[in-house]
């Protein structure tokens, strides 16, 4: 669902951005990485070729936004390397697990253990109130949430007084909340978001984005979100770029209007988002 791009003073009123200094990044950990990752679709004339060999890295602690044209692979890419989706070629590591070598009831586990989702879709269970919505992937875990740390988070995205409230009692900016809580709770390595303020309104999603800011920046969370507003992507450390299925280009401490611009030169060529 498109949506208009968020107002700067919302952005500004939450959490303005601050970047990796240059020098940090050669040695930071990295949370994951693709290397010549490879995904196609078909065969002969119906070929497709979704992702073209990309490799690229995710490092801890670090918010990456990943932009491109309709149909550039920028979906395709964080599905391959958050482990839902297949890959024809290449590598994906989380952290120093190879996915490639697990087996289904493995990289479930791994996907259930080390990485958060937040999708464009809240997919919170109606029956569960917020705080049971929270907590359910630990649940079926049989974890218990470390109390310390989810109470942080709650405090955090602002849900304390709503933890008794079922979705249906939530507006859609709140239930979004609850799906950036839930993927933070079990501290994941990584959280990886597919548009996630999509259906949100101007303000709702500039909040969510000033969570996912704070998270890394406060709590040192890995973030790596598609989106296709420039001003979503401001929110982020770096901002990388894919046109036909390549990465293309890659901006640290993005603005939106350097991001806009950047996309404007696909526009230019042909390619319209």
């Amino acid at each position: 669902m498109e949506h208009a791009p968020f107002k700067t003073s919302f952005r500004e009123e939450f959490h303005p951005v601050t970047t990796t200094p240059v020098a940090g990044r050669a040695t930071a950990t990295m949370a994951a990485r693709a290397t010549d990752l490879s995904k196609i679709y078909g065969q002969g004339e119906t070929q497709v070729v979704a992702l073209d060999r990309v490799s690229v890295e995710f490092r801890q602690a670090e918010f990456t936004a990943i932009m491109g044209p309709s149909g550039s692979g920028k979906s395709t890419l964080m599905h391959c390397v958050a482990g839902l989706d297949t890959f024809s070629s290449g590598s994906v590591r989380i952290g120093e697990t190879e996915l490639g070598s697990l087996k289904d009831k493995q990289l479930t586990k791994l996907r259930r253990d080390k990485i958060g989702f937040i999708f464009q879709a809240f997919n919170l269970l109606p029956t569960l109130t917020a705080l049971e919505n929270i907590t359910l992937p630990m649940d079926i875990a049989g974890r218990k949430p470390d109390k310390q740390w989810l109470d942080s988070v709650i405090a955090m995205v602002g849900l304390a007084d709503r933890l008794g409230h079922r979705p249906a009692q939530l507006s859609g900016g709140q239930q979004q909340r609850v799906a950036v809580a839930r993927a933070l709770a079990s501290r994941p390595d990584i959280i990886f978001g597919d548009e996630p303020t999509g259906n949100l309104d101007s303000r709702s999603g500039a909040e969510v984005l000033g969570f996912l800011r704070n998270s890394v920046r406060e709590l040192g969370q890995t973030v790596v979100m598609v989106t296709h507003d420039p001003v979503a992507a401001a929110y982020a450390d770096r901002v990388i770029f894919l046109a036909d299925g390549r990465i293309v280009d890659e901006v640290y401490g993005p603005t939106a209007d350097s991001v806009l611009d950047r996309m404007k030169q696909f526009d230019a060529k042909g390619r319209t988002s």
